[in-house]
């Protein structure tokens, strides 16, 4: 089994739940993780699974986890399913990315950390927040009522027309 299975297997039960013992132990040492980072303003981490296990004081299979959950907003997407402890990763991301990650995974204990202060202003998160949700906010255009002028710029009323 590769780690990331090994991940998997033990952050979801088989039946798609998630296992609240592990979440109980991953998350202080995943917060841990991003307060190193942004006391340190570091956007880039490289070595091993296994050195960034020893670094980050985790199992590898926590260190595949926390490359999981930010991924999709890596300059370069790892391969996680051919990750092994002797795999080499660089870890490289952009703040603003990595806070409305955050942010969308309603992850309050991280976006809410206040090493945060170090790296973007209270303006900027602020702006960053609203900025993510709204990017999943769907607006509708308002339907035309019955008498109002068809959008089809025909002239006749909507409910003569394409209300019809």
């Amino acid at each position: 089994m590769s780690i990331y299975e090994n991940w998997l297997g033990m952050a979801y039960t088989k039946d798609g739940g998630t296992a609240p013992q592990l979440w109980e132990k991953y998350l202080p040492l995943e917060q841990a993780v991003y307060e190193e980072l942004l006391i340190t303003k570091t956007n880039l981490v490289e070595g091993t699974v296994a050195e960034l296990s020893e670094r980050f004081h985790m199992p590898v299979e926590f260190v595949c986890g926390f490359i999981d959950g930010i991924n999709d907003c890596l300059d370069e997407q790892i391969d996680l399913e051919s990750l092994e402890e002797n795999s080499k990763v660089k870890i490289g991301f952009v703040f603003e990315n990595l806070y409305k990650k955050m942010v969308d995974y309603k992850a309050a204990h991280l976006y809410d950390l206040p090493q945060w202060e170090n790296v973007i202003d209270a303006a900027g998160r602020r702006d960053l927040y609203y900025e993510q949700k709204k990017s999943g906010t769907i607006v509708k255009d308002a339907q035309p009522g019955r008498n109002d002028p068809c959008p089809c710029s025909s002239g006749k009323k909507y409910k003569k027309c394409c209300g019809a």
